[in-house]
């Protein structure tokens, strides 16, 4: 499996020679050069980073760039990812002339639709509404589609509560299932410390309520204050 730095890597290579057809090309149809020669390359890329996910297909929607722009002739383009890009969706590529009589820095938008299997539902959902076997299935969807992850696993869904509605056919996401409280402020719970090798198991009194995903205080019978996880039933988990 391929490192984000290689990755990043191979895009700047691919890039590189992007920016040399960009170069060379009339300024009539360097729009059309840069785009024509960059969706092979980020296709490929886009692919080889999500090979590893259960992807099925990658599909690459390139956008196009600016028709009032009049890039001033170039002689060095440096090709880059914008900060914080993700190649991943909607996303961009950077391409920014450093070398000729007039700087310029140009984006080109680009939609990645990334494919794999993913539960979606079979009719509508309420808010409120608790899952159900029947009420979704496997399909294939856009998992780029929702900055939120798509749902696969049929028993992460079935017995949970839907914090927003979902429309038939519509992928179900983390994001569309009401977090869960494990446990309340005040109740009992198993507290599991865990170091290299080896875990150290004990009670506390939940100070602040368990909820999935959130840090939860619990008072050990020492008095000491722990902030942890909550994993489970009555369940909080911290690392030593």
């Amino acid at each position: 499996m391929e490192t984000l730095g290689s990755l990043l890597f191979r895009l700047v290579c691919m890039l590189a020679l992007v920016a040399a057809m960009f170069i060379s090309a009339s300024p009539a149809n360097a729009a059309e050069t840069l785009e024509a020669g960059l969706e092979q390359q980020v296709r490929a890329l886009a692919l080889a980073s999500t090979r590893h996910a259960g992807v099925s297909r990658v599909d690459i929607e390139v956008g196009q760039l600016d028709p009032r722009l009049r890039l001033a002739p170039c002689q060095r383009v440096e090709p880059y990812l914008p900060a914080n890009t993700r190649l991943w969706g909607k996303s961009r590529i950077g391409l920014r002339c450093t070398q000729g009589p007039t700087a310029w820095n140009v984006y080109l938008p680009i939609t990645i639709k990334v494919y794999g299997r993913a539960l979606v539902s079979t009719s509508p959902l309420a808010a409120g509404s608790v899952i159900i076997a029947a009420d979704v299935i496997q399909a294939e969807v856009d998992l780029a589609e929702d900055t939120s992850v798509a749902v696969a696993d049929e028993s992460l869904a079935v017995g949970r509560t839907l914090a927003r509605s979902l429309s038939p056919g519509q992928s179900l996401r983390q994001s569309h299932l009401k977090l869960r409280q494990w446990f309340a402020a005040g109740e009992t719970v198993k507290v599991v410390a865990m170091g290299p090798g080896f875990s150290v198991a004990g009670e506390g009194q939940a100070i602040t309520p368990g909820i999935e995903g959130q840090p939860a205080r619990v008072r050990t019978e020492s008095g000491r204050v722990l902030t942890g996880v909550p994993v489970g039933e009555h369940r909080m988990e911290l690392a030593l």
